[in-house]
């Protein structure tokens, strides 16, 4: 047994395939990056999870492109393996023009809601759309390597999807336990990865990753939780609805189904409406997450984190990927001269010739 499946199996990683599947296609990514002819350089990508968020790694990818770095290893939690994999698969392109082309009616449209389920959501429309970009492409086809991250429901096993067919294993990674439908791979009922693994670090050295990039989708400064040590009467004078609205934040529409806050004619929240149990997961989700990222990232921190200004897109605000995407290119540009220094450290250190 090698060093590094002693280190999966004490941490509880699973590294396994998806299931198999049929008429396997290569892809037609071929990435022309100039670093990766740097002696043998093997840059990795963690792209994070947080949901609608996530259209800002499609900024991200453009900036690096432009720059002439692109990955070797991509690992991806949840809506990071959902762009990741469609990076790899040489799909960036539809999947940019599919997220610029939502508007609130359309993702509404897109969510098909099951009483009596696993999930507020089963998941089907969204795995037929993946399936049109994506049919039958096996993860290890794809001329770079790729794992998406899952949770095993059962003894919350950290799952690596590295292998097998790349729609399901994204599918498993972006299970949002209680709103979208766990996936059964294997005889493993896996849901989202975020909640074991946000950002993929530790995955993307394990893959071959030499320099590592992360993309920590809730880096934003106004994210970070705090301590507070007395909730007095003085608090009562701070604005409600700016407090509700930090607290619950509205996605158009989709506030209605996720049980946001209503709003009386006068324009200010009642003291007695509050969210409603989907919006409460997803909070708690998105809180437990976070702690999470900041303790791995102490852990194991990345050569580069890039940490796009996202406090103002909603966890289901997926309508918003233009706003998103520029985010994310902007971050990207931002971090584009610590990534030329770290790259040319790198390549130094590799041929010191």
């Amino acid at each position: 047994m090698m060093w590094d499946d002693i280190v999966r199996a004490a941490s509880g990683i699973v590294e396994t395939p998806v299931q198999a599947g049929t008429n396997s296609e290569a892809s037609q990514h071929e990435p022309q990056s100039q670093d990766r002819k740097r002696s043998g350089l093997r840059i990795g990508l963690a792209l994070g999870g947080g949901a609608a968020r996530g259209w800002s790694h499609i900024g991200v990818l453009r900036a690096l492109i432009r720059e002439g770095v692109e990955p070797d290893v991509v690992t991806g939690a949840s809506i990071g393996a959902v762009v990741g994999g469609c990076y790899v698969a040489g799909k960036l392109d539809e999947l940019e023009d599919f997220a610029r082309s939502l508007t609130t009616r359309r993702v509404l449209g897109l969510l098909d809601f099951k009483l009596g389920a696993s999930g507020l959501i089963g998941g089907d429309r969204l795995r037929q759309l993946l399936e049109e970009h994506l049919g039958d492409r096996r993860i290890e086809d794809q001329q770079l390597d790729f794992t998406a991250i899952a949770t095993e429901c059962a003894t919350g096993h950290e799952i690596w999807l590295s292998r097998g067919r790349m729609v399901e294993a994204i599918r498993a990674s972006y299970a949002l336990p209680g709103i979208i439908d766990p996936v059964r791979i294997r005889n493993r009922l896996l849901i989202d990865g975020s909640l074991v693994n946000p950002i993929p670090i530790t995955t993307a050295r394990a893959r071959g990753a030499d320099l590592v990039i992360c993309v920590n989708l809730n880096g934003d400064a106004r994210f970070n939780g705090a301590t507070i040590q007395s909730l007095g009467h003085e608090d009562e004078d701070e604005d409600e609805d700016a407090v509700l609205e930090a607290a619950t934040r509205r996605t158009g529409l989709l506030g209605a189904v996720l049980g946001a806050p209503d709003r009386p004619r006068n324009g200010r929240s009642s003291r007695h409406n509050g969210p409603g149990l989907a919006r409460v997961m997803i909070d708690a989700f998105n809180i437990t997450q976070d702690r999470i990222a900041r303790s791995r990232l102490a852990g194991d921190p990345p050569d580069l984190m890039i940490s796009p200004k996202l406090s103002k897109i909603g966890l289901f605000d997926f309508q918003k990927a233009a706003e998103s995407i520029a985010l994310g290119e902007e971050a990207a540009t931002r971090a584009l001269p610590d990534l030329r220094e770290l790259l040319d450290e790198a390549g130094a250190l590799a041929d010191p010739d």
